[in-house]
């Protein structure tokens, strides 16, 4: 199987080269950016287009939401062209007030900010026009490298000394890159076998948690490994912040589709962030000792 992957620096364009580089089974081709080249899709002959999401598009800029939805439509335009299936990753924040209960798949978003909203413009698009699509909506992600790694910019806030803010009353469920990567390439190849299971899909880690509590277990994590290590750092305080007064948002995706239809299984971020920080403790010992 070969995938096409656009936005070469993001984080799970990342997850998902070192993801093939573990597989005999899938070879990937990245580009820088989102825009095609025209004809570049039929000299590349890949077998799905993905996309990685737009992160934090609740706080990011307009414009830069405004084209990040442009270059997914003009992708979309290649792939029709082309007959090469779309993979979207979108942020679970499009989901703005979040709900009660988990929120299912065909359950298309409503936001009420308008540059939100402009991203569903996209995804109706993509449904109305070109069946073979997979729209994954994905909890925050967090990695170690790569465009919007929220743990590494956590790590390096709180090793530095910095007070970290995060909110209390915001609940998710936070998604590791290499997880998101594994099951993506997994879901293509069942695809690619004759699956034929087009449509949305949400794939989240298991844990509805606070901002706050996730950095509260990366801080305790990371102090307990560099003691272990022999080394003491000041780290950084958190602060909690509290944005919802009545009762906390909650965005907590239900991914019981995404395990019916292709068997994929949520993978615990504690698990996984335990692995990550062992990595990068790993990597700083060896930093200290050169």
């Amino acid at each position: 199987m070969k995938l096409l992957i656009m936005d070469a620096g993001h984080c799970l364009s990342l997850a998902l080269a070192r993801e093939a580089n573990l597989r005999g089974d899938t070879e990937l081709v990245i580009v820088e950016g989102l825009s095609l080249a025209s004809g570049q899709l039929e000299d590349v002959a890949p077998d799905a287009l993905v996309i990685p999401p737009l992160a934090q598009p609740i706080s990011a800029d307009p414009a830069a939401v405004t084209a990040h939805a442009e270059a997914v439509e003009a992708c979309l335009e290649h792939c029709q062209h082309s007959e090469v299936p779309l993979i979207w990753c979108v942020s679970d924040q499009l989901y703005e007030d979040g709900a009660e209960t988990p929120i299912d798949e065909h359950v298309v978003p409503a936001p009420r900010d308008e540059s939100l909203r402009r991203l569903i413009v996209t995804g109706n698009l993509i449904r109305e026009r070109y069946p073979r699509h997979l729209i994954v909506r994905l909890g925050p992600l967090f990695a170690l490298a790569g465009a919007d790694a929220w743990l590494t910019e956590l790590l390096e806030s709180l090793q530095s000394g910095q007070e970290v803010r995060a909110a209390e009353d915001i609940i998710f469920c936070p998604t590791s890159a290499d997880a998101a990567a594994l099951a993506l390439i997994g879901m293509l190849q069942q695809q690619g076998c004759g699956a034929n299971a087009w449509g949305a899909y949400h794939l989240a880690g298991t844990e509805p948690v606070s901002p706050y509590t996730f950095a509260s277990v990366v801080r305790t994590q990371l102090a307990t490994r560099l003691e272990g290590l022999g080394k003491r750092a000041e780290l950084g305080d958190l602060k909690a912040l509290n944005h919802h007064h009545d009762q906390p948002l909650r965005r907590v995706l239900n991914c019981r589709r995404v395990l019916e239809a292709f068997g994929v299984h949520q993978k615990p971020w504690r698990l996984e962030l335990g692995r990550m920080l062992d990595t990068w403790c790993q990597a700083y010992q060896v930093e200290e000792e050169a």
